[in-house]
């Protein structure tokens, strides 16, 4: 049994399973695409920084004092560099939201243009030019320094071959001349490989996490934390209230409804058939029963009894057994949830599964319920048509909803030609 993929390189980094994964290639296609643009935006900034270390040092080693034309080149240079900055700050935000998903599948929203005099006023732009302040100068030196760590390592691996020239060769601390004494550091260096392959991979996660940190931080951080409390609150008082109604109609009106069923079977029996009541009551009779088969779908849909008797993944294998699509489920899910996660996750499979069998025309479909830390992850997946839209349909957005209101987010995949796959990750702290 396998679990979920991991969606972002740092949670990739802690699975056993890392050096074999893609995850590595990945990381290395997002650090070889960020050299190009970290290199471009360090000669922005060396073009004024240079300048002013040189008089700072001038400064601090000669006395000497700054000449008139180089006070007023850096004068300027910084009035240009900081008004600048948040125009020029706007693009490489918007590159590095969309760059961020070679190592984050946890999608980051590109920010609408706001005008300019937001680029100049509001926090998120300054944050957008501390971002790329930092990517042009705290990277490129954690680049330099990760190519220089590589370059050893190249040189310990190749040492045997070069120890065959005439002249000798320096490994790390000490000389070789022949290649049998560089074979020891060849080894080493292969020993090594995994790990600055590693190292390449937590270098990619540091960046992408000061990323998303940066590019994706809150507007009102205060407010939304009063929307997430209030917001639970709710959750808290529909679970409540949905259970008072489970209780009432379970307890109250379904054992009425049943014996008002049972009295009038009765009371058939006892009007002949050819008596003018006996085909009212006969109406009568099957509106009850009716009603009773209704009232029972509704409790049903309240919270699924299954879920009580069965379990999460007991609750989801019966609806892939109900389902008109042949589908297989792999449940990892060895804990018990809270009632509003496990509700909530029925609900996701319940209605993913309804839009295969309406919609798709697929042909089978898969479920997978995982635990990612204090995460719950559902994902269904079908083999269809593809080309899902939440904007063509309420199933969708009103899914999205009930998983938002539960603290969790729904994730969508469904190019044109299929596949079809819906992840849902549901907090699931106890």
């Amino acid at each position: 049994m396998t679990t979920a993929e991991a969606p972002h390189l740092v949670g990739a980094l802690r699975r056993p399973g890392y050096l074999i994964s893609a995850w590595p290639w990945r990381a290395l296609a997002y650090l070889a695409t960020t050299a190009p643009i970290a290199g471009a935006l360090s000669v922005g900034l060396l073009v004024v920084g240079a300048p002013l270390l040189a008089a700072v040092n001038a400064v601090r080693q000669h006395g000497r004092p700054v000449s008139l034309a180089l006070t007023l080149f850096l004068a300027v240079g910084t009035l240009v560099l900081v008004a600048v900055a948040p125009i020029a700050s706007a693009g490489a935000a918007a590159v590095e939201r969309w760059r961020l998903g070679l190592v984050d599948d946890r999608p980051l929203a590109q920010r609408p243009w706001a005008g300019l005099r937001a680029r100049y006023t509001t926090a998120d732009a300054w944050r957008e030019v501390a971002y790329t302040v930092w990517l042009g100068s705290v990277v490129p030196l954690a680049y330099w320094l990760v190519a220089l760590l590589a370059g050893l390592d190249v040189a310990l691996v190749a040492s045997p071959w070069l120890a065959g020239d005439a002249d000798d060769v320096v490994v790390l601390w000490t000389t070789v001349d022949t290649p049998g004494q560089a074979v020891p550091y060849a080894i080493l260096g292969v020993l090594l490989v995994p790990v600055l392959w590693y190292g390449l991979g937590a270098l990619a996660a540091a960046q992408a996490t000061v990323a998303r940190w940066l590019l994706g931080w809150p507007t009102d951080t205060a407010a939304l934390r009063e929307v997430t409390r209030s917001r639970a609150r709710l959750v808290d008082a529909y679970e409540a209230e949905r259970r008072r109604i489970e209780r009432d109609v379970h307890d109250g009106a379904q054992p009425r409804l049943t014996s008002l069923s049972l009295q009038l079977g009765l009371a058939r029996l006892d009007v002949p058939d050819d008596s003018p009541a006996a085909r009212p009551l006969a109406v009568a009779h099957d509106q009850a029963k009716g009603l009773m088969v209704m009232l029972r779908q509704i409790v049903h849909g309240i919270r699924p009894q299954s879920l009580t008797d069965l379990g999460l993944a007991g609750a989801v294998r019966e609806l892939a057994d109900e389902a008109t699509v042949p589908v297989t489920v792999h449940a990892d899910v060895d804990v018990p949830l809270p009632e509003a996660v496990e509700t909530t996750a029925w609900y996701v499979v319940s209605e993913c599964l309804g839009n295969v069998a309406r919609h798709s025309g697929a042909t089978r479909a898969d479920v997978r319920l995982d635990r990612d830390g204090d995460l719950l992850v559902v994902e269904i997946s079908d083999d269809g048509r593809g080309d899902a839209d939440p904007t063509r349909g309420t199933g969708l957005t009103g899914l999205a909803d009930r998983v938002a209101a539960a603290g969790g987010r729904l994730l969508l995949a469904s190019p044109p030609g299929g596949p079809t796959r819906v992840r849902v990750e549901l907090p699931c702290r106890p």
